[in-house]
């Protein structure tokens, strides 16, 4: 029953924040904010040399910026071209499709995407894909079989060990199994198959292995890829639910949100498990008298191979497999020590 009780919510999950996106839709499109930035090139300009365009999500973030070093870092090594832009918000799909449209005017010979929507974006990547240009995917897969190779994190798993750790940081705070317990979430977007599925492990792992009096609050809160707007929605919530007892981010502009008003407003008594690694994370999990934990993927890894790929392809190599599981660490006050963790935080 626990099972078929979290896949219910799931769904409402799901829908419940698909309704929010629409709800705010107009408002989206009027939001001067919602840009895209031109293509800048990551390495020398050689004539001859295959000209590779990487088209990330969020251009003003950590995550993204350590992505955009592994795209660097691979063409200087490999001998091509490398171009990049994206978008100011992980929900404005327009924008990339903007994006795309100008890599492909421009000559592209291959294309890295990071997609903001894993459906809207499907007829644009088909019909650049079906083109013979090739599509490399990182972070995000759509929903379509029309790329080339993935790179990501295997979001289901992801999601589960998140759970893992927010019961296990719970615990740590001195939560027993007979505690009344509710952990609320905030996710970044409603409709990409990354988000989702971070969620649906993180539920199908409580369900199964928290304690019957533990749960999950059924307000799921949308912050549509915008951290001003998700530090308004988190604190509106803890005002309105004065009990939680902890914070789960979907992803990075998410992690920043809750990261910075349990900081700032001192709620030390909020357990905090998110993704990526920013400023606002670092300042939980640096601080002792805050029990914070974060999800660190391997973005780096995602593009420098997503590069390699794409050089593979245009050589006319065969690409064995769709999808790349590039793994995760999970950063706390305990694992920080490890030197594994340690030589890891180096790329940020």
């Amino acid at each position: 029953m626990n099972k078929l009780y979290s896949f219910i919510l799931i769904f409402a999950v799901c829908f419940g924040a698909i309704g929010c996106t629409a709800a705010n839709t107009e408002e989206k499109y009027n939001n001067p904010e919602m840009t895209i930035s031109e293509f800048v090139a990551l390495t020398d300009i050689q004539d001859g040399r295959p000209n590779i365009y990487l088209i990330t999500k969020v251009v003003n973030s950590e995550y993204w910026q350590t992505v955009v070093e592994g795209a660097k870092d691979a063409g200087k090594d490999l001998g091509c071209n490398v171009y990049y832009a994206g978008t100011s918000n992980d929900t404005y799909w327009e924008g990339q499709i903007e994006l795309l449209d100008e890599a492909v005017a421009n000559g592209a010979d291959a294309i890295i995407l990071a997609p903001n929507d894993s459906t809207e974006m499907v007829p644009k990547i088909e019909e650049i894909h079906n083109m013979g240009i090739p599509v490399v995917l990182v972070d995000t897969v759509i929903n379509s079989e029309e790329f080339d190779i993935c790179y990501m994190t295997e979001n289901y798993l992801a999601g589960q060990q998140a759970a893992e750790e927010m019961i296990r940081q719970l615990k740590n705070a001195g939560h027993n199994e007979d505690d009344t317990v509710e952990v609320g979430i905030l996710v970044g977007a409603a409709s990409t198959q990354t988000i989702t599925e971070r969620l649906s492990g993180f539920f199908q792992y409580w369900s199964e292995n928290a304690s019957t009096s533990w749960m999950i609050n059924t307000e799921i809160m949308n912050c549509n890829g915008d951290v001003a707007s998700g530090e308004e929605i988190v604190g509106n919530f803890l005002t309105k639910n004065k009990d939680i007892a902890g914070l789960y981010a979907t992803n990075n502009t998410p992690t920043r949100a809750v990261s910075k008003v349990v900081y700032d407003s001192g709620y030390k008594n909020i357990v905090v498990v998110g993704f990526d690694y920013s400023d606002e994370i670092k300042s939980l999990i640096g601080d002792s008298g805050y029990i914070a934990s974060t999800i660190l993927q391997r973005q780096y890894e995602m593009s420098y191979r997503g590069v390699q790929s794409a050089i593979d392809i245009i050589n006319g190599k065969d690409i064995v497999g769709k999808f790349v599981d590039t793994g995760v660490m999970i950063v706390n006050s305990e694992s920080m020590q490890d030197s594994s963790v340690a030589e890891m935080l180096k790329q940020y």
